[in-house]
């Protein structure tokens, strides 16, 4: 059902008595960077109580990743794993990249160092969560899926002293329905945010402590991915394969992946920096098109889409991390922005500094105080910095970029500077503008052909009477400013189809901005790349949004 904008009309409730609960620590989101934490800080110290909890309905169903990873850190914290790895764990074979043209492209002779895989696994980061997680709840962890922490909770001073859970059964006026139940509010002497890139509590934490007053802004990616089930005999398990060029522009930073897992399966997915400056870009239709290009097409004729969604992923890098502690609580994994462009992968630095935090805690009394000077003087930072260049020189264009990337490869980047990183936001150019070249489209013939086909995929689900979870603060400007400068990029960005400007004419202007928030998969494209940083992303309620299989 297509819901306005805004209700018409909210009903003011008193605020509730709440249930709290008492723990030692509480982690927000089972990822792979809260679940490392929780089971490292276990390990050291099993009188300490640990709370994870998560807003999808069942651990691992939010996750999206392509995923290749890097088994170091994992080997560190569960040195048994690879007797009994996850469900799905190939290990890497050949690595392949290519440049593609529209019609044809080049294999490139040599991989670059960071993408050599030999050693690595492929898995599905959502299954891998999923095993994860009961191995947690074997050290004593409590986990709980379902409850999305909408609010983080503060003493008189500002420290943090815990999260409350959003409250379950509001309809969207903001009434109770039947079976309404408050949220409870979980007390803690530290909080740690494990909730993935963009994540909405660590957006207002940073705010609120200033965190990000001596770093550039963070940076991001929309990762679109779909999981194949193609004809037998024409997967080879491990294989990897890349891609840049076609269907992006040389100023366009995008870039696509193809793993071949078992089973006849293969994970595919488009990844399109969101400083993007063509505000006719559509990251959802290049992915589209990317699958229909000659040497991708034959492979996946024939097969069927199994599962597909989409996800932000953080890239700004080393000169964007915040500062990553404060009082009663710290950030790790990709809440802190610790993925290695360069080399695609985040899962190992996710666990590295779940990792690193516990250690900390356990040692410090958990003392949040301290973690951000041992995180900076980590392996996850040292890696980082030799590559903080690289990303950034492809604002310059694809082949200054891959130039400047083999200075920084060659250099171990020790070179004297630092490139700026900007907001994301700030990067589209107004209709008419620089950087909004014609696209050379093929025919799209592969499932699935628009949007709402692709929501299907994701089994995203959300109900409908309850508040819109994406929050535009002034929806005057859509029809206006927006529609003018910008013609409205939000109902290109967003790879979901959740916004959408439609005719009324009771409307002031005759028209206005509708919201189909049941759509929402979750990928917070829409509060990152708006222009105008009018638009919130919020949680709905616990257990809302896709339910992600083997992604």
């Amino acid at each position: 059902m297509n819901q306005p904008a805004e209700p018409a009309t909210t009903i003011d409730v008193p605020e509730p008595e709440r249930d709290v609960m008492e723990y030692d620590v509480v982690t927000v989101g089972a990822g792979p960077a809260g679940l490392a934490f929780a089971i490292r800080l276990k390990q050291l110290n099993p009188d300490i109580s640990v709370c994870v909890i998560e807003k999808s309905s069942t651990i691992g169903a939010h996750i999206l990743s392509g995923a290749v990873i890097e088994p170091g850190p994992l080997d560190a914290l569960l040195p048994g794993w690879r007797d009994n790895p996850p469900p799905i764990c190939v290990p890497a074979g050949e690595d392949e990249l290519w440049y593609l043209t529209k019609d044809g492209g080049r294999k490139f002779p040599i991989v670059p160092p960071g993408m050599r895989n030999h050693g690595n696994f492929i898995v599905s980061l959502g299954a891998m969560c999923a095993w994860l997680a009961p191995q947690a709840e074997a050290l004593g962890v409590e986990i709980y899926p379902g409850f999305a922490a909408a609010q983080t909770l503060h003493a008189a001073d500002g420290r943090v002293t815990g999260v409350r859970i959003g409250d379950m059964g509001v309809a969207r006026d903001g009434s109770e329905k039947p079976g309404y139940t408050a949220g409870i509010d979980i007390h803690a002497k530290v909080t740690v945010l494990a909730e993935g890139a963009r994540g909405h509590l660590t957006k207002r934490l940073v705010k609120r402590f200033e965190l990000d007053a001596d770093s550039d802004p963070q940076a991001y990616s929309i990762g679109i991915k779909e999981l194949w089930q193609l004809p037998a005999g024409r997967v080879t398990p491990g294989k990897i394969v890349h891609s840049l060029g076609w269907p992006a522009d040389n100023d366009t930073y995008g870039g696509s992946f193809l793993y071949h897992l078992e089973n006849d399966q293969v994970a595919l997915g488009y990844v399109s920096g969101l400083d993007y400056s063509d505000p006719e870009y559509r990251p959802w239709e290049a992915f589209q098109q990317w699958k229909n290009h000659p040497t991708v097409k034959p492979l996946l004729e024939g097969g069927t889409i199994l599962s597909a969604g989409a996800r932000a992923i953080v890239t700004g890098g080393w000169q964007s991390l915040p500062k990553v502690e404060m009082p009663g609580a710290l950030l790790i994994g990709d809440t802190a922005g610790l993925l290695n462009v360069p080399k695609i992968k985040g899962t190992h630095q996710a666990i590295r500094s779940g990792m690193l935090a516990a250690e900390h805690l356990a040692a410090a009394g958990l003392a949040p105080e301290g973690y951000d000077a041992k995180l900076r003087d980590s392996d996850a930072m040292r890696e980082l910095r030799a590559v903080r260049n690289i990303k950034p020189g492809f604002k310059k264009g694809l082949w200054f970029g891959l130039l400047n990337a083999a200075w920084e490869t060659a250099v171990g980047g020790h070179s004297p500077w630092t490139l700026k990183v900007k907001a994301d936001w700030s990067s589209l150019d107004r209709l008419g503008g620089q950087g909004q070249p014609e696209r050379d489209y093929v025919k799209r013939e592969l499932a699935p052909r628009d949007r709402l086909a692709g929501v299907y995929f994701a089994a995203t689900e959300h109900d409908e009477d309850q508040p819109v979870h994406l929050l535009v603060h002034d929806t005057e400007v859509c029809v206006t400013r927006c529609a003018e400068e910008y013609g409205n990029p939000c109902t290109r960005f967003c790879p979901a189809g959740v916004y959408e400007i439609v005719e009324d004419a009771a409307a002031a202007h005759g028209k206005r901005l509708q919201i189909n928030s049941a759509n929402c998969v979750h990928c917070k494209t829409c509060d990152i790349k708006d222009p105008y940083e009018i638009i919130t992303w919020v949680t709905p309620e616990g257990g809302a949004g896709p339910n992600y299989q083997n992604l």
